[in-house]
């Protein structure tokens, strides 16, 4: 049996899923397992790179990690090192994860020796290391680097605020616009195309939200209705008015639970709405002081964060049970600056697993706050100058956890560019910006996979981009 053979055959029986983690097992696993590495220097070139591709094709079938993903060269280039395993995930959704770090005992990283973070900066793990090589030594700006434009869709008539893809699909897109409308795509199966027009506002569609399985949308307008839309068929299951009957501004679904939305509008009342029903349930329903132009909840679906058009972001605690509020935390981010987006993730990335919450708001600046309590309280962390003043400007973090030191954010901008900003730099942030636009850029959206990237702009263009 060839010596990557036998490495391949030790692997399969020393499955770390189905192991016992025991102190003992793991090194003999590691001992035999160097101890073949260590064997294959003497082997020829042809059978070196036969073994990687082999091991490549497993990683991918059983991981679902792409080919294109992982670095040949860096592997070929660290075979006589030994391969680490560790029990720790590498995201708070994948514990007893496989992390392979080629590195020599007590070497800090596969790059060389590191001198030690500023303090306050992330601090990089040997699993990001590992997952740096994995991918190959591309700096997170090559990453986002885009290859041109893959469609354009120009079916609205009025200014397109918002686009977002549906969760956990690749092509599934949809818009909303002043002139009333929203409208569904397809954008990655065949040629990208229009499904369906949704019409039943009779004035500007100001927000709109995928359900959790993506069969339903929820939107809202300057007309005080909120409307259910079956998304395969593209008819109105639902229409319910604002109970104040004043202009709705934001809505989003529960993360957990499409029975529930939550709306917000123009006399400054954050609303709980049973979808199920069209009731507003008791207790669900508080004031602010603004009008409240931006919604989101945290990934447990217990806090919701309101921003309203004085600079101002409250925080919520939600009841599933019974859709009641409770207010939480105020933070004031600039007086009379309204808050037009706010986006919540659990981790900013893969070195850092800290709440945080991302603010757009209109006195020139996307910002980032760290949630620092159970009850949604805010401290600011970091602070952008983006061009963004007067249009409801949108921004969000990039979906995936990069691979690379650092972490992403897209926004829109009023220069009628797209901003691509690594937030944990301290100097020079922007890594990419795309020009394509005539018009203020307003929504960004990515993709699960972060293969496509749409945006739309105060003109009513929406332009999808592809990534390189």
């Amino acid at each position: 049996m060839a010596w990557w053979q036998q490495v391949l055959a030790v692997d399969a029986k020393f499955n770390y899923h189905r192991a016992p983690a025991s102190p003992g097992f793991k090194t003999l696993y590691i001992r035999r397992r160097s101890q073949l590495l260590r064997d294959s220097a003497r082997e020829d070139g042809p059978a070196v790179r036969h073994y990687l591709r082999t091991r490549l094709a497993l990683l991918q079938q059983r991981y679902c990690v792409t080919l294109d993903q992982l670095s040949l060269k860096s592997r070929t280039a660290s075979l006589r090192s030994a391969s680490r395993l560790t029990t720790e995930g590498d995201s708070p959704h994948m514990s007893r994860s496989m992390s392979m770090a080629f590195s020599q005992p007590g070497s800090q990283s596969v790059e060389g020796p590191r001198a030690p973070p500023p303090a306050g900066s992330l601090v990089p793990t040997q699993r990001a290391e590992a997952s740096k090589a994995i991918v190959g030594g591309t700096s997170i700006g090559e990453n986002y680097a885009f290859s041109g434009v893959h469609h354009i869709f120009d079916q609205h008539r009025d200014s397109v605020s918002m686009v977002k893809f549906a969760h956990n699909d690749s092509g599934l897109l949809a818009c909303c616009s002043l002139d009333g409308s929203l409208s569904i795509c397809q954008v990655a199966d065949g040629d990208p195309r229009v499904l369906h027009t949704l019409q039943l506002h009779t004035a500007g569609v100001t927000g709109f939200d995928w359900s959790a399985t993506n069969d339903l949308l929820l939107s809202c307008g300057e007309d005080g209705k909120v409307c259910l839309w079956s998304v395969l068929s593209g008819q109105c299951l639902r229409s319910v008015s604002d109970q104040a009957g004043t202009q709705v501004l934001s809505c989003v679904f529960h993360p957990f639970n499409s029975n529930w939305a939550v709306l917000g509008n123009s006399r400054g009342m954050v609303q709980v709405l049973n979808m199920s029903t069209g009731h507003y349930p008791k207790g669900g329903t508080s004031k602010v002081a603004g009008q409240v132009t931006s919604l989101t909840f945290d990934s447990t679906g217990k806090t919701l964060w309101a921003g309203d058009d004085k600079g101002t972001i409250i925080s919520f605690l939600f009841d599933l049970g019974s859709g009641g509020l409770r207010k939480g935390k105020r933070c004031v981010v600039s007086e009379g600056a309204p808050i037009t987006c706010l986006s919540a993730r659990t981790w900013a990335s893969r070195e850092a697993p800290n709440p945080t919450l991302l603010v757009s708001a209109g006195c020139d600046a996307l910002l980032l706050y760290r949630v620092i309590d159970k009850e949604g309280g805010l401290r600011l962390r970091r602070k952008f100058t983006v061009s963004h003043k007067t249009q409801p400007v949108r921004s969000t973090f990039c979906p995936l956890m990069s691979f690379r030191q650092g972490a992403c954010v897209v926004s829109g901008c009023e220069d009628c560019s797209v901003w691509f900003l690594d937030v944990e730099r301290d100097s020079r942030p922007l890594i990419n910006r795309l020009q394509g636009h005539a018009a203020p850029v307003l929504g960004v959206t990515f993709n699960y996979d972060e293969s496509l990237l749409a945006t739309s702009d105060a003109s009513g263009l929406v332009i999808v981009w592809k990534r390189e």
